[in-house]
């Protein structure tokens, strides 16, 4: 644990900072992957992780003892790719991989850009809802 890390943000570089060294480069580069299908989304640290938000929280990234995860948020994701995470170990809401076998970016891409369109859903009912409530309770 000894290369330094530099993001801009520095609760996520310290994150990075206490991670080994092969997680780390695994997941810097499933944050540069990341970074590619949402560059509007935000980095922060929440639940004491690195997250990327856009329009709610969108992912997120981290380490464990022995393998690395990535969080993908959303609770019916896996019935839709699941085949495609042979190989991986899963379970609800996260997806486990290590840093001799990393997530290919083709699938970060496409749960990246599942998770953005389940956030603009849930933003478009919300919406929804606030209009009916709105018209509703109108004189």
């Amino acid at each position: 644990m000894s290369a330094k890390v530099v993001t801009g943000n520095p609760e996520i570089d310290a994150y990075f900072a206490n991670v080994p060294d092969d997680q780390r480069a695994a997941l810097l580069a499933l944050r540069d992957s990341i970074r590619i299908a949402a560059p509007e989304a935000v980095e922060v640290i929440s639940y004491g992780l690195p997250t990327f938000k856009l329009h709610g929280s969108l992912v997120a990234l981290g380490s464990a003892k022995k393998h690395c995860a990535f969080y993908h948020m959303s609770s019916s994701l896996m019935d839709r790719i699941g085949a495609e995470l042979d190989g991986f170990s899963t379970s609800k809401g996260t997806i486990r991989f290590t840093s001799d076998r990393p997530l290919p970016d083709s699938l970060v891409h496409k749960i990246v850009h599942m998770r953005i369109e389940e956030n603009l859903e849930i933003l478009r009912e919300r919406d929804k809802r606030k209009a009916e409530k709105s018209v509703a309770t109108a004189p």
